[in-house]
């Protein structure tokens, strides 16, 4: 199977890639959303020289081959731009044999459980309960995640005393029967995070996601240490060593892999054995619609330390139009609160030509 060229068709947003081999088998794949069409020109500068005319098959040792003659960019580009390869590699792997990717990695097609993300800050505590109710009563959702702090906010809200009225009006609005998440996004110190910790505790949260600088694990640690409740973090993760040393060290409770920003499947079923090994479990990072969810997917139907539940954005086109007419039939289709992968051959889905048509195109060849 040697790859023969890889496409990419990219708005600012998304960026989907297109990989055919010789004997004509073809396979779709995305690098990381958000600033797509830069990562997609880190595609064919810094990707496919390495792996045109190679075989395909081996995945993994792409991956490093890209990484190692690239040692002097470490860094998030690179990786959110292997994504794109590796991700549409595996969709070659499934069409070949007629099997869902889940599949190839030990899992089986079926449902998840989902928990309903909120990407949103500038919303009061009010019309966030009003519509996770209308989210339960209509979908069937059991778990919920909110926004607390300021993003990166170094110790500020969002605005003044946003998370003290939040944490209460959302535990109140929907009780123990839910699952409750929320997400600091690198918002506080250690202090203040405890502090925070301790207001969730009270409030029957259960998960606390990214509370300190995420590239800080010693302040992360501090906190997971001082709670009696699931710390979580690592979607910005995407070195190996960051997260070998987070899982030996105990950094946090749960890992957050995002398989775009990590590399790929591949890369992330590495760090999900890891975390295996360590008892820990992986609820993943995929904070938006497009085909990071539908990767997230397979890969939690597959391995044995899947967290809880699903990561699912609630919204919509009106927050995030880029999510548009992205696909001709939308693999997201939440019932009784869970969303299904289907048997279809490798990711299922099909990218949507009209989409297409109006996305900026590049090929590198053979």
């Amino acid at each position: 199977m040697k790859i023969k060229s890889i496409e990419t068709f990219t708005n600012e947003f998304v960026c989907f890639t297109r990989v055919t081999c010789e004997n004509g088998e073809q396979g779709w794949g995305q690098v990381a959303p958000y600033y797509a069409d830069i990562t997609a020109q880190v595609v064919h500068r810094q990707v496919a020289p390495y792996v045109l005319g190679k075989d395909g098959d081996d995945i993994g040792d792409l991956l490093d081959t890209v990484r190692d003659r690239e040692h002097k960019f470490p860094g998030s580009y690179l990786r959110r731009a292997m994504s794109g390869l590796d991700t549409a590699l595996w969709d070659i792997k499934g069409k070949r044999v007629e099997k869902p990717v889940c599949s190839l990695i030990g899992g089986s097609s079926g449902p998840l459980r989902a928990y309903a993300s909120s990407m949103k800050r500038d919303i009061s505590a009010q019309d966030e309960a009003t519509r996770f109710l209308r989210l339960r009563d209509e979908q069937g959702f059991d778990a919920f995640k909110f926004r607390i702090g300021s993003e990166v906010g170094r110790n500020q809200d969002e605005w003044t005393g946003r998370t003290e009225e939040i944490i209460p009006v959302i535990y109140k609005a929907l009780g123990d029967d839910a699952a409750l998440l929320v997400d600091a996004n690198s918002c506080y110190d250690p202090r203040r995070a405890i502090e925070v910790g301790k207001l969730l505790i009270d409030n029957g949260i259960s998960h606390y996601e990214e509370p300190c600088p995420y590239w800080d694990f010693t302040q992360t640690k501090e906190v997971t240490d001082a709670l009696a409740i699931d710390v979580t973090g690592g979607e910005q993760d995407c070195m190996m060593a960051s997260w070998q040393k987070m899982i030996e060290e105990r950094v946090v409770d749960i890992i957050q892999p995002d398989i775009c920003y990590l590399g790929g499947l591949t890369r992330t079923l590495r760090v999900a054995k890891m975390a295996e090994k360590a008892c820990v479990p992986v609820t993943p990072h995929c904070a938006n619609l497009s085909m990071v969810t539908l990767f997230t997917m397979h890969l939690l139907r597959a391995i044995p330390n899947a967290g809880k539940y699903l990561e699912f954005s609630i919204e919509q086109e009106d927050y995030y139009p880029w999510q548009r007419d992205l696909f001709v039939s939308s693999p997201f289709q939440i019932k009784d609160g869970n969303v299904a992968v289907t048997d279809a051959p490798g990711w299922g889905v099909e990218v949507n030509p009209d989409w297409l048509d109006k996305a900026i195109y590049k090929i590198s060849k053979v």
